[in-house]
């Protein structure tokens, strides 16, 4: 799958050749929904899942949103590619805009360290997929700071919510565990997936609870199940331990089982 192609309202250009304008709102405010979808061979995993929280998120912040239109847009950049594995970026901006970008997989370590960084989430977007970022990407650089790959976002009265892009688990007391959407967190995919498939339980987690945990992983569309060795410096009991290989194994069938389900007609 090519990495140079956009779409922006159902015309398929080259990404040096994408433009909007910078009086759209969703470049100055922020104010848009965005959804990333995994590509497997130029195959979509989830897209309709996707596609839903799409409009659930445009829905909530009275957003003007197409879902057949936003469709099509994706399917016709997904044709216009070369079949590979990528990530699919479908953007709808206040602005009226609804674009599309093909990118690379992100390179990732075997194993990451992770870093609390206090974080309270903003009730009036709750599940909403926004634009509004800055705060997530702060919460990285803030972890990197701090010598560790990626942030784990707590409040300020010690529960544990998710990662900046990612859903959290961990086991405790050889259970698999994971914070509960009612923290507010996000209803991710590959997170829903997880607890269709695995014995994954949702439990209220607090920062004491980490120091009793022996294994932990992010998950999201694009890392999958990824591994943790070490949170606030302190190293895991494994990574990966054995229920978080068998989540990995567990998604990784649960992918290719859907991507060879025939299309819904």
């Amino acid at each position: 799958m090519a990495t140079a192609q956009a779409i922006i309202d159902g015309t398929v250009i080259d990404v040096a050749d994408a433009r909007i304008s910078i009086t759209d709102e969703g470049l100055l405010r922020g104010d848009g929904v965005f959804e990333v979808i995994r590509l497997y061979g130029g195959r979509p995993y989830g897209m309709q899942e996707h596609l839903e929280r799409m409009q659930r998120s445009a829905n909530s912040l009275r957003l003007p949103f197409d879902i057949v239109a936003v469709a099509a847009d994706a399917a016709a950049l997904i044709a216009a590619g070369e079949p590979a594995d990528a990530m699919l970026r479908l953007l709808v901006t206040r602005g009226g805009r609804r674009i599309g970008i093909v990118e690379a997989v992100p390179a990732l370590p075997d194993t990451i360290a992770l870093q609390t960084v206090t974080y309270t989430p903003t009730r009036v977007l709750d599940g909403v997929k926004s634009l509004s970022y800055g705060a997530n990407m702060l919460a990285t650089r803030i972890a990197r700071e701090h010598g560790a790959d990626e942030a784990l976002l707590v409040t300020p009265h010690g529960r544990v919510l998710e990662g900046p892009t990612t859903s959290f688990f961990y086991v405790l007391d050889g259970a698999l565990r994971t914070p509960p959407l009612s923290d507010r967190i996000l209803d991710s995919i590959t997170r829903r997936a997880l607890l269709a498939i695995t014995d994954a339980q949702e439990r209220v987690t607090t920062q004491d609870d980490l120091a009793l945990a022996s294994e932990a992983f992010l998950a999201s569309s694009a890392r999958e199940v990824h591994p943790v060795h070490a949170i606030d410096g302190v190293g895991l009991a494994q990574a990966p331990g054995p229920l978080s290989a068998a989540a990995a194994t567990a998604m990784r069938a649960h992918i290719a089982a859907e991507l060879d389900r025939p299309p819904a007609q």
